[in-house]
């Protein structure tokens, strides 16, 4: 039972830290890189200026972050107890280091604001000013979760 409480903790801090970093990342830093049919990412994200697409997008988040949350949360299941002995600052540097790493700067998935996307990616999609205004999100994001999980979730 402690797992399942583990995994649906998880999921909500998650899914606030999620929603808190995108939301304040599009509004402030680059809602024209997602919006319109020039944006930087139109030729392959969906447009969250049509309110069909907004709709769907919509309709799918909190699935989509259920799945993301319950796969992130299982793999750390054999190292809880470990996690749960370490002081609130280890707890919270290990959480948010793991998010935006593993999740982000080194993941193995090429975009604006990571490692493969800066070897595979045209520069366009990996221009400093693109690059930071993405990372930020991830930043945020990352610390978010790390705090609120290091001291919730243990």
């Amino acid at each position: 039972m402690e797992y399942v409480w583990f995994s649906l903790g998880f999921f909500l801090i998650h899914l606030g830290a999620y929603v808190v970093a995108g939301v304040l990342n599009q509004q402030l830093l680059s809602k024209e890189l997602y919006g319109g049919e020039q944006a930087l990412y139109a030729p392959f994200f969906r447009n969250m200026e049509d309110p069909e697409e907004q709709r769907r997008s919509g309709r799918l988040m909190i699935p989509a972050q259920l799945a993301r949350a319950l796969l992130m949360s299982v793999v750390l299941y054999p190292v809880l107890d470990a996690l749960g002995d370490l002081s609130y600052g280890l707890r919270f540097g290990f959480l948010a280091g793991l998010m935006f790493v593993y999740a982000d700067l080194a993941a193995a998935t090429p975009f604006s604001n990571n490692i493969e996307g800066l070897v595979y990616l045209k520069p366009r999609f990996t221009m400093p000013e693109v690059f930071w205004r993405i990372q930020s999100e991830a930043i945020v994001y990352s610390l978010l979760f790390g705090a609120v999980a290091a001291w919730l979730l243990f």
